[in-house]
């Protein structure tokens, strides 16, 4: 059978090419996954690799630790940059409840927010952990989500464990409710969630055999 014609830039067959026609939003933050490689070169959704390309101050970094590789060790030691790890937990900060902590450098004071994401399934994500300490000992970030994912053709573990370009947005306005950032546009990343679903929930339903998970609603707990 043959290959169905493929997007270079988002991967996607080109019948269904989500790169965005608007310029990609800008923020004050920068935005950096973490894919580990397992979703790299398996993932077919690419929620992640989405939200980059609708985002002008994102970037992608690859691999299955991440300690010693360069890009990341730049951007923590860019004494420009103030690193969080975007991962919920004790100690993390919560943006939904204010409070967040003074930077402390003086004159450094206008330091831009650098939010690293680990990008995989839940499982990777915690090997990916694992295998980066010094990532781990980043100061993090966590926000409360508003409301359940709209993954509706993946089950998540709980209602408020997010898709990673749910929680690309959900971070943007917590961290501009807190006032550290400015999110326009806020209802791209959701559309493009949104159509991505859509054509799959389309493919699995022609073929006969839905792949999709119809949900019912559900609350945060």
């Amino acid at each position: 059978m043959p290959c169905r014609d493929t997007c270079l830039r988002c991967r996607r067959p080109k019948e269904a090419c989500l790169c965005p026609a608007q310029a990609p939003i800008q923020t004050r933050s920068r935005i950096v996954l973490l894919m580990h490689t397992k979703e790299s070169r398996h993932e077919r959704c690419g929620t992640g690799r989405l939200a980059c390309l609708n985002l002008a101050n994102s970037e992608i970094i690859t691999g299955d630790a991440f300690d010693g590789h360069p890009r990341l060790r730049e951007l923590v030691e860019d004494p420009g940059n103030r690193p969080f790890l975007l991962y919920p937990g004790p100690g993390a900060v919560n943006l939904s409840e204010g409070g967040f902590p003074p930077d402390g450098h003086g004159e450094a004071e206008g330091r831009r927010l650098v939010v690293f994401l680990v990008d995989s399934t839940w499982s990777c994500s915690r090997s990916v952990l694992r295998a980066s300490p010094d990532l781990v000992s980043l100061p993090r970030l966590m926000f409360d989500p508003r409301e359940p994912s709209r993954w509706l053709i993946k089950r998540q573990p709980r209602g408020d464990c997010l898709s990673t370009i749910e929680a690309i947005h959900g971070l943007l306005l917590a961290l501009e409710d807190a006032g550290l950032d400015s999110y326009p546009d806020k209802g791209r990343l959701l559309g493009v969630f949104a159509a991505m679903q859509e054509y799959q929930i389309m493919r699995a339903r022609a073929g006969g055999s839905p792949r999709y998970i119809e949900r019912r609603p559900t609350t945060l707990s």
